[in-house]
């Protein structure tokens, strides 16, 4: 059900999990290019350091004057930090290499795990009508990844379907009861969707079976599967959706964002 919150504001979903190359960042922009397909009006605010969400939806680096990086600072009002995309309804907070440096730079700060959550309900943001903000966050649970959860209303986590899969997810887990203690008690689980899914392979299947009867309905009945064409849509700056939208990546995106709009009703 809807969560009271989002009457004053948009949905915010933190894309979280500490392990690299899981389909993080891959689901951040599809599942935004899917949720924007349904008219909804979508925010990707890119926590990575390594900006590949950025780069993947066609932000040239020199474009990127102002990043989440001075969003989480104060330095630049909204308008200077949000831009376009080539997708209808889709916008992008861009990040650089510059993030890295934020563990630090912001050690000092006060109330620095609420930097994001104060930055995304400034009342400038009511201007643009967004109904969902994703947050992609970095592969680990620092600084930034910690604001990313006190700022969102739930967390969506990408399960790679591969040896160790669930190993990792308890830390992670603990780290969202933590903050739910500490500093965001409405934050909830929005769901754990498997990506990189071969059916073929009886390691996928195990691991989707593992999960079910570990997680139960906290995992997505969508599963992502290995696609090329998810594999390529990077290459050429713009979501599968985009890229080949008839493709089996591009139908379980659509179908991805169908099941959190079923979730999320009146969002």
């Amino acid at each position: 059900m809807r969560d009271s919150n989002l009457s004053r504001g948009p949905k915010i979903i933190a894309v979280v999990n500490q392990k690299g190359g899981v389909g993080k960042t891959t689901t951040t922009i599809n599942l935004g290019a899917a949720l924007a397909e349904h008219g909804r009006k979508v925010l990707l605010v890119d926590l990575d350091p390594q900006g590949n969400a950025s780069t993947g939806l066609g932000i040239d680096p020199e474009a990127r004057e102002f990043t989440s990086y001075e969003l989480l600072t104060a330095e630049v009002d909204l308008k200077q930090v949000i831009l376009s995309t080539s997708a209808t309804n889709l916008s992008i907070i861009p990040a650089t290499i510059d993030l890295s440096s934020a563990e630090i730079d912001l050690a000092t700060a006060g109330r620095r795990s609420f930097l994001l959550h104060d930055a995304l309900r400034q009342p400038e943001m009511a201007e643009y009508g967004f109904d969902f903000i994703l947050v992609d966050c970095p592969p680990s649970l620092s600084l930034l990844t910690v604001n990313a959860m006190v700022a969102a209303h739930s967390v969506l986590v990408p399960l790679q379907s591969e040896f160790f899969a669930l190993e990792g997810l308890s830390q992670l887990m603990l780290t969202v009861r933590e903050v739910r203690q500490t500093a965001n008690p409405d934050l909830r689980i929005e769901g754990i969707v498997l990506t990189m899914y071969d059916a073929r392979n009886n390691l996928s299947q195990q691991v989707e079976t593992d999960a079910r009867e570990n997680l139960g309905e906290l995992v997505f009945e969508t599963i992502i599967p290995r696609n090329v064409r998810i594999s390529e849509a990077p290459s050429f700056s713009v979501p599968v959706l985009k890229y080949d939208d008839s493709s089996k990546g591009a139908l379980a995106y659509r179908q991805l964002a169908t099941e959190i709009l079923g979730n999320n009703v009146g969002v």
